[in-house]
């Protein structure tokens, strides 16, 4: 998931620079939320993946 982020924030850049505002405000939202989603589960599993001693 955290692939999929990258890959819409160089994509997000990559309009940026070509002068693409609408792709590049979507594909930035969309690596915002990807970024997000990766990061609740990162946190979850890190919490429920513990081993109980």
């Amino acid at each position: 998931m955290l692939h999929y982020a990258i890959v819409f924030l160089v994509i997000a850049l990559i309009a940026a620079v070509l002068g693409f505002g609408g792709i590049a405000g979507a594909s930035a939202g969309i690596a915002k939320i990807l970024f997000l989603v990766f990061l609740v589960l990162f946190i979850a599993s890190l919490i429920f993946g513990r081993k109980r001693l």
